[in-house]
């Protein structure tokens, strides 16, 4: 991503994908209330809150259009939305139960090498998420990750290569299991 975003322009982001459009005036059930209270106590902040704004607009990631009567409207751009799922994919996490189900999740992929920085993104997720390296290409992990894999999987282009399988055994697990603490 290369350039840091602060906290004040993430949510300004999330807001505007959560509601669609963000409407910046007091009475919008649409803004992100913890902000709006910050915002509203601190002055400090309605600064930052305005350069996140301009930032955002001279980036392209938001249009922003004045309404007759005043309000201004903030809309994503394509590139925006681009953005914000990028900031979802750095920020996904997987859930883990209390109670291991006892079905191994087990992800493999072939990805060409014209997607090496796709490839490489994908495997340094599986790698931060705890993902088990089998085999170069075949992870395992221990709990419910579907949709986290799904998602990482169509932010980076790489449907056609990469497959998800469950498992109740795999062969010599006990190392596996050791890694997961699950023994």
């Amino acid at each position: 991503m290369g350039r840091r975003y602060g906290e004040i322009t993430k949510e300004i982001l999330h807001s505007i994908i959560t509601a669609g459009v963000l409407t910046l005036v007091a009475t919008s059930p649409y803004f992100g209330i913890q902000l709006f209270r910050t915002l509203l106590h601190e002055p400090s902040q309605r600064r930052k809150f305005s350069r996140a704004l301009n930032r955002l607009k001279q980036s392209r990631l938001i249009l922003l259009k004045e309404k007759l009567d005043g309000t201004i409207l903030a809309e994503l751009t394509e590139q925006g939305r681009r953005k914000m799922r990028e900031f979802q994919f750095a920020d996904l996490k997987i859930k883990k139960p209390k109670k291991w189900d006892r079905i191994w999740r087990v992800v493999i992929f072939d990805i060409p090498r014209k997607k090496v920085k796709e490839r490489e993104s994908f495997r340094g997720k599986l790698r931060e998420a705890g993902f088990y390296q089998l085999q170069e290409s075949v992870w395992a992990f221990p709990y419910p990750c579907q949709a986290e894999i799904e998602f990482a999987v169509e932010l980076l282009g790489l449907y056609p290569y990469v497959n998800m399988l469950e498992a109740r055994n795999i062969k010599d697990d006990a190392k596996i299991k050791k890694y997961f603490s699950l023994l």
